[in-house]
């Protein structure tokens, strides 16, 4: 990985995406993508969705590496082409907690994650706790922070011994809290160049201080924010000439590159232009699920359509399983969304978002995802609704490409948008060197 990031550096435009997301549908589909492309599979995890009490998907950072492997393992993607990372590993899941407990978890998550396997290591401790002073953090305790969070990790390495590589580090934070967006507001203005100087200069101080010259060497990405965002209807796209200034003053020193968040529903050229420009890391996550979503949905407007009149049949119900279960528990989307019921019905259903991600695993919501996927396969979805309902599938399906089950359309629907990405980091997201089997080099690409 750090010859890919030297050779950005050096204006290729390779790059590497990072799917973000817990999602087994969507893991699946990046690793098959992952296996047709030659290439490795950057998977993270972030601080709110897997730590030591489980997070919202119940899993600790072993667990979730053990699961990422076991699926890796039945689709047969080899375990050294995976890479795992930790998105906003810091205090944030408890910063309702004073600092030192707050931080004492955030370390503990961060062993957690090194002694799991996880090797890419994105430091943010940005977030006030109980008894900080109101208003953003100041960058020295930022900083101090997450130097302590790396001393950490450099310990948890070191007791797995040599066999196992070098930590590589992000820092830095320039977006939303983990989570996604929470309006349709403005713009987000790119981030200044003489704030990218302030924050690698008072982060150096800290790593030297705590005895991390080693470390600091290997930080391989800086998060900054290159003016891309997305809301629940609305899409900031990349503007090339708004972000010039920031992407022509690469830092000298470490020998990094920007880290992009928050690309989701990207055009494809815009996607690109940013890996030309840099912003050679770009994180994706909703996008992928929110294409789940999409494919799920057709496919109970094709059941409707074509097994609606036939009394044998019992219909499933996911769409209103689905919405049941986020009225059941509002949690994780009612700070997200607003507007009278029907706004937020909508929003539910469809916003950029996909606050509706985190319901999938919800047990009513799988058996009629099941009944679905059951009544689809009993024999041959007809032509003429895949041309209505999943137009982009009916051709492929058409040329023969794919075959129209449930699970190849499925999954045909979220590879459309890792192929973008794929193609936007270069040569097919890159290839594997066969000779090097146990160790992450990357020849073109992710």
């Amino acid at each position: 990985m750090r010859d890919l990031i030297n050779r950005n550096r050096r204006s290729e435009a390779v790059g590497i995406f990072s799917v973000c997301s817990a999602d087994p549908w969507v893991l699946g589909a990046a690793m098959r993508q992952a296996l047709e492309d030659g290439s490795y599979l950057c998977v993270e995890s972030t601080s709110n969705q897997v730590n030591q009490l489980g997070g919202y998907t119940g899993l600790t950072a072993v667990q979730f590496a053990t699961f990422i492997y076991s699926l890796a393992q039945k689709v047969g993607l080899e375990k050294h082409r995976i890479l795992l990372g930790g998105d906003h590993l810091g205090p944030y899941p408890w910063r309702h907690l004073h600092s030192q407990k707050a931080m004492d978890r955030a370390c503990e998550l961060v062993r957690d994650c090194v002694l799991a396997g996880y090797t890419k290591i994105h430091l943010d401790a940005s977030m006030a706790c109980a008894d900080d002073p109101v208003g953003p953090l100041d960058e020295c305790v930022v900083a101090r922070r997450a130097a302590l969070l790396c001393q950490t990790a450099e310990s948890a390495r070191v007791e797995l011994g040599t066999d196992f590589g070098a930590l590589l580090y992000v820092i830095g934070t320039e977006v939303p809290t983990p989570g996604g967006e929470q309006s349709n507001g403005p713009a987000p203005l790119v981030t200044e160049v003489a704030d990218v100087q302030q924050t690698l200069e008072i982060a150096r101080r800290s790593f030297l201080e705590c005895g991390l010259e080693d470390a600091w060497q290997r930080v391989i990405g800086l998060v900054v924010q290159p003016g891309v965002e997305f809301g629940d209807a609305t899409v900031f796209d990349y503007d090339r000439v708004k972000a010039q200034f920031l992407s022509q003053h690469l830092p000298t020193s470490p020998a990094l590159v920007y880290e992009a968040h928050s690309t989701d529903y990207q055009l494809a050229s815009a996607l690109r232009r940013m890996v030309e420009d840099h912003f050679a890391i770009l994180k994706v996550g909703p996008w992928l699920t929110f294409s789940f979503r999409e494919a799920v949905f057709a496919l109970s407007e094709i059941e409707r359509e074509w097994l609606g009149a036939r009394r044998s049949v019992q219909l499933s119900r996911v769409r209103d399983a689905l919405e049941r279960a986020m009225l059941s528990n509002p949690s994780h989307w009612k700070a997200y969304y607003s507007g009278d019921d029907a706004e937020l019905q909508f929003a539910r259903r469809f916003s950029f978002s996909d606050r509706c991600r985190y319901y999938w695993p919800d047990g009513l919501v799988q058996r009629e995802l099941k009944q679905l996927l059951t009544n689809l396969g009993t024999a041959s979805i007809p032509l003429t609704l895949l041309s209505q309902f999943m137009p982009m599938q009916y051709e492929r399906v058409r040329a023969g490409r794919i075959p129209a089950s449930c699970d190849s359309l499925i999954d045909d629907n979220i590879r459309r948008i890792l192929k973008m990405y794929a193609a936007a980091c270069g040569s097919n997201n890159g290839s594997v060197d066969s000779a090097s089997q146990g160790e992450m080099r990357i020849t073109s690409g992710h």
